[in-house]
């Protein structure tokens, strides 16, 4: 997610990169800009965990208060902990956070990230990233256990940082020198599942590659299966997605991993507005997520919100429409149901989609989907 914006503000600390084939190359400096680009920082919500690897290198950053996705309010307090934790003084100031070591270099300690939601996957892997330049070793309590959070750790590893999770939390040996090298990043859980509701929303199958069924979150595996979708790993590789008979409703929560993810609610809601009877969507990980149940409702789906818990009553007829979102998931609910829906939709706020999918719109395009995309437009 977000690579392209990602990518923008590497450079800008003087790092050089480059992208291609599937590839995201980058070459560090011998001397890293302190400064995280305001502008792009503020445009996505990795800015907290790309200014810990900086402060890590350099002893010192500065960065812009993170964008992104604001679906609800997202605090940043268990990344400026791990930071603090890690020897930095940390302030705040208008245009965002500076923080700073003594002798430039981050110590050994111990952090929690857990929050009243559970486990923050961003705040593990910004300690995971400070810990790996610190002398001696860290202790992260409560990490997430996401796959980005176990991608991240086989990468260290790979690196030559030594880290391991057992009861007390998640152990990292730093280092001072990391090795470069060449990662094979796990093919994504959300993009994977994304596509299957996407299919599924239409009455088709879809053969995905570079991902197993085993790479789906059981808590995903179960509510897919529970619609009436069953996966299966494919003899030629990759999984094979089938429709048993129209879409059935159900009733789920998102949760931790293994649970379901709430990066795949919305797109959840879309698929079953096209389900037989009422289905039950809670949200148990922000304090709400419904951004994108207007916009769902201007196609025809028939959406209740009660406190944290969406109620999607179908088969909806649903028509075309033009709307609008403004977070990666909310616009990718939106283009499911357009997938659905009867005759021409618009949607705005495709620069979301944009920097969440590296290639879901020629993917679907591939599919038989039609689309056609305006350059610069919203």
């Amino acid at each position: 997610m977000d690579t392209g914006v990602c990518a923008q503000i590497l450079r800008h600390t003087g790092a050089h990169v480059a992208t291609g084939d599937g590839c995201f190359t980058v070459t560090p400096p011998d001397g890293i800009c302190p400064v995280v680009h305001p502008e792009l920082g503020r445009r996505v919500r990795t800015t907290a965990v790309l200014a810990a690897a900086v402060l890590a290198r350099t002893g010192q950053v500065t960065f812009p208060y993170p964008g992104g996705d604001a679906f609800c309010p997202r605090l940043i307090d268990r990344h400026l902990a791990a930071m603090q934790a890690a020897g930095a003084e940390v302030i705040a100031i208008d245009t965002g956070i500076r923080a700073r070591c003594d002798a430039r270099r981050v110590r050994a300690f111990t952090v929690d990230v857990n929050t009243p939601y559970g486990p923050s996957l961003g705040a593990t892997v910004t300690a995971m990233l400070l810990a790996a330049r610190a002398h001696g070793t860290s202790l992260i309590t409560h990490p997430s256990t996401e796959p980005e959070v176990t991608e991240t750790a086989r990468f260290l590893a790979d690196r030559g940082v030594i880290v391991h999770f057992d009861q007390e939390g998640l152990h990292v040996s730093g280092s001072d020198w990391i090795a470069g090298g060449s990662f094979a990043v796990a093919g994504d859980r959300i993009e994977a599942a994304t596509m299957v509701m996407a299919t599924a929303v239409t009455g088709g199958s879809v053969h995905l590659d570079n991902i197993t069924a085993a790479d789906f979150p059981d808590g995903l595996t179960r509510t897919l299966a529970a619609a009436g979708i069953t996966l299966a790993d494919d003899a030629s590789g990759g999984v094979r997605t089938r429709l048993d008979g129209p879409l059935q409703p159900v009733e789920a929560a998102t949760g931790p991993h293994p649970g379901l993810p709430t990066d795949t609610a919305p797109q959840l809601a879309a698929m079953l507005t096209q389900a037989d009877g009422t289905s039950a969507i809670g949200e148990r990980i922000y304090p709400r997520r419904d951004t994108h149940v207007q916009g769902l409702r201007t196609f025809g789906a028939d959406i209740t919100v009660t406190g944290s818990t969406l109620r999607v009553r179908g088969p909806a007829r649903l028509n075309g429409a033009t709307v609008e979102a403004a977070d990666i998931r909310a616009v990718t609910a939106l283009l499911i149901a357009a997938l659905a829906a009867q005759g021409t939709s618009t949607i705005r706020g495709m620069f979301h989609l944009r920097r969440g999918y590296a290639g879901l719109l020629p993917n679907l395009a591939t599919l038989g989907a039609e689309f056609t995309t305006i350059p610069g437009g919203p």
